[in-house]
């Protein structure tokens, strides 16, 4: 009974002191059931109200709405508010329209993360006024930290801005109000085993990287010591639009290589042509078809130059490589989750909405790095740095700090 305790204490205590170097079930490590899909679009308005919150798990904490959106508060030591989509996609476009909080050492973040450790991030620091984090890691590998660039910008805490992840099999770009700030190429990941390719979720959440009880390391990066008595720290979503470029029920690891040749997909949803997939605003079109053979996401990239009023008012011309035409498949796989609800106000959640497991809370990691982001080209509208940070999803926690946070419960 008090190992449980002691096992429930601890994965509590995981959202604010870790890096993401825990998941549920590894299917790297062990048979897992298969991750379930959110179908070929799922979209959130936060301003229409706690109805936009159907589609995701509350993780940790309790998150609100309100006219600015959705609305993560740090009010108290400890407090990390943290929401999961209950569903996953295999490579796919997110945008996120965010406010950061303001606040020496607290964090904001969109991350997309998969039960595989493989993650794509977004950071700003609360203390930062000028630049917002871009981040990845690949199967949970904290072996370095020279990964993360820096991104010259307008005040991410003052303004909202587009924060859009576009991910496919060949390269992932970040975008600020669709000027694209930094590519990743896929054999630029120590050659392609440590690019990010496995099914995701996508995580919003706010903690606090400058804890006195984080790590030096973890404090150095978020900026120094967060002083709770200027609390309450918000950060605000008012948005989020995820196209799944490969739409499926569920996904299934059948080896543990955690490669995307791996990744297997069952049941029938709609699908999208590379076109219509590579749409930037909310509506697409969509053309639907099944076949009865799973299948392995094929795809194949193309370029393609779109025009766009970003959050801030100015429209903006961007021409970047994508798109990825995706084949889905019928078969359905053992032990996939159901239930969870994608028809509330304010979502739209397109395929067969379903129900998946969640960990830990909003983060980035600590210890020490270098100087340079290793395996990243980067197209430069607005400037960007290479990042002398610790990076992933939270900072290492000892094992003397667990033990005192144990006591403390």
């Amino acid at each position: 009974m008090y190992f449980n305790y002691a096992a429930v204490a601890l994965t509590a205590l995981l959202p604010l002191c870790s890096a993401q170097t825990y998941s549920k079930c590894n299917p790297l490590e062990k048979t897992c059931k298969p991750n379930p899909g959110m179908g070929s679009q799922f979209s959130s308005d936060f301003t229409t109200g706690d109805g936009a919150l159907g589609g995701w798990i509350t993780t940790a904490g309790k998150v609100t709405t309100g006219g600015q959106g959705a609305e993560f508060t740090l009010a108290k030591r400890g407090d990390a508010p943290t929401i999961d989509t209950d569903g996953y996609f295999l490579f796919g476009k997110v945008e996120v329209v965010m406010k950061a909080a303001p606040g020496t050492g607290v964090v904001s973040s969109i991350v997309l993360e998969s039960d595989a450790l493989d993650e794509i991030d977004w950071e700003a620091l609360g203390g930062d006024t000028t630049q917002i984090q871009t981040n990845y890691f690949g199967k949970g590998d904290t072996s370095s930290y020279d990964r993360a660039t820096f991104v010259n910008m307008a005040s991410p805490q003052a303004d909202y801005h587009t924060y859009t992840i576009d991910w496919n099999k060949d390269q992932t770009t970040w975008s600020v109000d669709g000027n694209v700030v930094r590519t990743l190429n896929f054999n630029d990941a120590k050659g392609g085993s440590r690019y990010p390719q496995t099914p995701m979720r996508l995580r919003l959440g706010i903690w606090a990287g400058g804890d006195p009880d984080n790590a030096p390391g973890t404090i150095e990066w978020a900026g120094g010591k967060t002083d709770y008595t200027q609390a309450p720290f918000t950060m605000y979503i008012k948005s989020v639009n995820v196209v799944n470029y490969t739409p499926a029920e569920s996904y299934t690891y059948s080896d543990n290589s955690g490669s995307y040749q791996s990744i297997k997909t069952s049941g029938s949803t709609e699908s999208k042509t590379t076109s219509e997939i590579r749409s930037t605003t909310s509506t697409t079109s969509t053309a639907t078809s099944s076949s009865s053979t799973e299948t392995t996401p094929e795809t194949s990239t193309e370029s393609t130059t779109s025009s766009k009023t970003t959050a801030t008012g100015f429209t903006t011309t961007t021409t970047s490589p994508v798109g990825t035409t995706t084949s889905s498949a019928s078969d359905a796989a053992s032990g996939s989750a159901t239930g969870g609800s994608g028809a509330s106000t304010g979502v739209s959640n397109t395929g067969t909405p379903t129900t998946g497991s969640s960990t830990g809370g909003a983060g980035s990691g600590s210890g020490t790095s270098s100087s340079s982001a290793a395996g990243s080209s980067q197209t430069v509208p607005l400037s960007t740095n290479a990042a002398s940070a610790p990076g992933a999803f939270m900072g290492p926690l000892t094992i003397m700090g667990l033990m005192a946070a144990m006591v403390h419960l």
